[in-house]
């Protein structure tokens, strides 16, 4: 990077390689929340890398899962340039094909926002994106995604209009190779399995399986 090493830390599968994945931080950091989702990813074959986006201002940044974890993470947003953040998990994407050809992005929240922006400004292999809070705004850019992509929303989301969700389902139906699921019943970070205040389980079931076929048909691990 420009302006120094973005910290990458790494999940390997028990091969030690394999196709890469992109896992893209909410605004809490990395935290046991995202390292479990790597490590679960890293044991279905894939090699999983977590850029840390704040490490320009907040190096090491994790919050609580509660309403003062929440403020205090917004807070630190005011200083986020989503361009840098941008670069980072495209460096990390470059990064990842040492280990295989072929590499994904996937992001929640924050990193759902930015896995469509890499997903319409990279080259990834393959698109996952839980409730991004920009998509909608951005939503022309879908004309630039070249692979296939996958959106998640919660249809009572407290952030993101149920009209800005409507927006993204209608550019998907003429997008060949996108796809979108709303968990009605679910709110914000509906999969965010140690926040209490947000993670609705069996939504997070049924998207997680959907993820999985998806991930499945468009980046194989050969298990």
């Amino acid at each position: 990077m420009a302006d120094g090493t973005v910290p990458l830390p790494l999940w390997l599968p028990p091969s030690g390689a394999g196709p890469g994945l992109v896992l893209i931080q909410e605004i809490f950091g990395l935290d046991a929340y995202l390292s479990s989702v790597a490590s679960e990813l890293a044991s279905s074959g894939y090699v999983v890398a977590v850029p840390e986006l704040f490490h320009r201002f907040a190096p090491g940044w994790s919050s609580p899962h509660d309403e003062a974890g929440v403020a205090r993470s917004m807070g630190l947003m005011g200083q986020f340039d989503p361009a840098l953040g941008l670069s980072d998990v495209l460096a990390a994407l470059g990064h990842l094909r040492s280990f295989g050809p072929r590499a994904g992005v996937f992001g929640f929240c924050l990193g759902g926002s930015l896995a469509f922006a890499a997903a319409s400004a990279g080259d990834p292999d393959t698109a996952v994106s839980f409730y991004g809070s920009t998509v909608a705004a951005e939503i022309g850019a879908l004309d630039s995604v070249r692979c296939p992509i996958q959106f998640h929303f919660g249809g009572q989301d407290q952030f993101i209009p149920r009209s800005d969700v409507a927006v993204v389902e209608a550019a998907v139906a003429s997008h060949p190779g996108a796809e979108i699921f709303v968990q009605e019943d679910a709110g914000h970070a509906f999969h965010n399995r140690v926040a209490p205040m947000f993670y609705r389980p069996e939504a997070a079931a049924r998207a997680w399986d959907l993820t999985v076929d998806f991930l499945g048909r468009t980046l194989p691990t050969g298990r």
